[in-house]
């Protein structure tokens, strides 16, 4: 009988503790011996034939945790049979399964075949120092060193100097076939583009902050406590930027929109609408960026019917609850997103309070149906309508917004 039917018969028979290893041979009771390098007939996935020596460690082993097994076989310098071969193989070997598809004795008989050629190659007429086993010169070695020190020998110095390396460390690191230049490339246009977003934030507070304090000196009314006349110019300006007290916070005024692509206006896109008069789709935006989402940005009126303005500046934000208490003295403006989940955790009690301290827009396509804004015309909030085809109307609608917002501003600053 070959090797793998014989241990699919101790193994069915529940004798797995009769296979005793014997040297280099495993014997079977009294009945059979095999060499224990002997290649059975079971195939793994990878395409190779499975020894005796990894099957028997196996059967005696199958109770063991994958991790734990593989550890045993290291310990024990045995081949490993694969995670995903264990279960088939089990079940064969305890006759759970007549047969298996892994069982390829013809590879095993061209194997031995090509093995009987290789040892054919031998001639007795020529000089066969060539054809020595490694058997014959380990042993020939033996003799000469215990000869020689009439010590013990070495038998790992004498495995290692036969030993062939395949590969260097280096040689193992290299990937044949394989580019990483372009993974390389990628990362680093991804950490360059952020540093430019953080570099363009950093750069747009300062320059709002400048403006404001710009504005402040000139006395303009939207950036000062006192009172003004009706072209924005205040009668008494200030040397600091503040509100009037109570009112409105000291700092950059802040706009809160949606952080869901359900509206129209995110903190992708707002920047172009207020600021140019343009309305660009979020998901058009968002790939131009890349997906890195700033955590805020700045907006300034660079355009309005009156050209002789100065430029207002404003903090753009999307995550209210990242808002301190004083920040929240800052707040202007809403877009709102028409549904109550927006305003959770916002410290005010109602809609009614929200909206008598902080004017609220609401943006939509105009053929979009009344009902999507059935809610939202419960609230105290401007209804924006812009075209989805006609972008040279976007700007009198960015406009409508800045306008609006400039009146709530001034009424807040008054009151």
């Amino acid at each position: 009988m070959d090797p793998l039917s014989v241990l699919k018969d101790f193994t069915v028979r529940g004798e797995a503790d009769k296979i005793e290893r014997v040297g280099a041979n495993y014997r079977f009771g009294s009945e059979y011996s095999f060499p224990c390098a002997t290649e059975t007939a079971y195939r793994s996935k990878g395409g190779t034939l499975y020894t005796l020596e990894a099957l028997v460690h196996y059967v005696k082993n199958q109770h063991l945790k994958h991790g734990e097994y593989m550890q045993s076989t290291v310990k024990s310098s045995v081949p490993a049979v694969t995670l995903p071969d264990r279960k088939p193989l089990l079940d064969y070997l305890t006759g759970k399964v007549a047969s298996s598809d892994a069982i390829d004795y013809l590879l095993l008989q061209q194997q031995n075949a090509q093995s009987q050629k290789q040892n054919e190659e031998y001639r007795p007429d020529q000089d066969n120092s060539a054809f020595v086993s490694r058997e014959s010169a380990i042993k020939d070695m033996e003799v000469e060193d215990f000869g020689k020190s009439g010590e013990d020998v070495d038998y790992i110095m004498l495995i290692r100097s036969n030993e062939r390396p395949l590969k260097s460390r280096d040689a193992i690191l290299e990937c044949k076939n394989r580019d990483f230049y372009s993974v390389l490339v990628n990362s680093t246009k991804r950490e360059e583009e952020r540093q430019r977003i953080e570099s363009h934030q950093r750069k747009d507070g300062l320059v709002a902050k400048s403006r404001l304090m710009g504005a402040e000196e000139r006395g303009i009314v939207g950036f000062s406590s006192g009172g003004g006349d009706d072209n924005g110019y205040d009668a008494n300006p200030k040397s600091k930027l503040h509100f009037k007290a109570g009112k409105i916070g000291e700092g950059v005024p802040i706009i809160l929109v949606p952080s869901a692509f359900q509206t129209l206006i995110t903190i992708y896109n707002v920047k172009e609408f207020l600021e140019d008069g343009v309305f660009i789709e979020n998901d058009v935006k968002a790939k131009e960026m890349k997906g890195l989402k700033p955590d805020c940005i700045t907006v300034q009126k660079k355009f309005s019917r009156d050209r002789e303005r100065v430029v207002t500046a404003y903090e753009v934000r999307d995550k209210p609850s990242a808002l301190k208490p004083d920040d929240w003295d800052r707040v202007v403006a809403v877009f709102v997103l028409g549904k109550d989940w927006q305003f959770k955790g916002w410290p005010f009690k109602d809609h009614v309070e929200i909206f008598n301290k902080i004017i609220g827009f609401y943006m939509r396509f105009e053929d979009d149906s009344i009902e999507s804004a059935k809610t939202v015309k419960q609230w105290n909030v401007k209804i924006i309508s812009i075209s989805k085809n006609k972008r040279h109307n976007d700007r009198a609608a960015a406009l409508e917004v800045w306008e609006k917002l400039e009146e709530f501003v001034r009424s807040r600053s008054h009151s």
